[in-house]
């Protein structure tokens, strides 16, 4: 299997996360901006969006199906439950952390390059109610969705670390800091995040120290 991928995107980090919490081989195909990868890459998926998996003549966009492929591939150290009403809970979380903590986090930083209208207060008021629910869902939990590490978890790693480094947690959020301590200890996610360190320099608001 190959992943199209750039170790410092957040959706990267996060199927990547899959791979090394399932122990399954991949190979990662560096996506910079460089020939002949760029081309070979427009042309397998013209959208331009990655990461991009393909396995032999398939195709998979989009990291959560990457994920739910990999899945079904290798079922071993399931990453989303096979009963149905935990996989929902699951599936829920993850689009939580996609949709109200990744996308607001990346509203704020294309408002910084100028890619698009700058609305910090707007984009930081989101991420505190995205905070505020998430330190009550956390109470008594370690992982967002039942008792194990999940494709939840995989959304979340990158997801809180980006988050936190656009518009701070408070450190009122005591769940909320223990959680992303967790997800940082993780060795699947941390090995990620390791491959990502040579990039840093990338992030427009600057990656602040011991945060990470």
């Amino acid at each position: 299997m190959k992943l199209y991928a750039h170790p410092f995107s957040s959706y990267c980090q996060k199927a990547k996360t899959a791979f090394y919490e399932k122990g399954v081989a991949f190979e990662e195909v560096m996506l910079d901006g460089s020939e002949p990868v760029a081309s070979e890459f427009a042309a397998l998926w013209p959208i331009g969006r990655f990461p991009v998996l393909t396995d032999g003549d398939r195709l998979v966009f989009d990291t959560s199906p990457i994920i739910e492929y990999l899945d079904a591939r290798y079922p071993d150290k399931p990453l989303i439950p096979a009963d149905r009403d935990a996989a929902v809970e699951v599936r829920m979380w993850d689009r939580f952390f996609d949709n109200y903590v990744s996308y607001p986090q990346q509203r704020i930083v294309y408002g910084a390059l100028g890619r698009e209208a700058r609305d910090d207060v707007r984009w930081q008021g989101a991420l505190d109610t995205a905070y505020a629910i998430l330190d009550k869902h956390l109470a008594g939990r370690d992982w967002a969705a039942g008792d194990a590490f999940s494709l939840a978890d995989c959304a979340a790693a990158p997801a809180l670390l980006y988050a936190d480094w656009s518009h701070a947690i408070p450190k009122s959020f005591a769940n909320v800091w223990a959680y992303r301590d967790r997800l940082l200890a993780r060795p699947s996610y941390a090995r990620a995040l390791d491959e990502a360190r040579p990039y840093r320099h990338y992030f427009p608001l600057g990656a602040p120290e011991g945060r990470d």
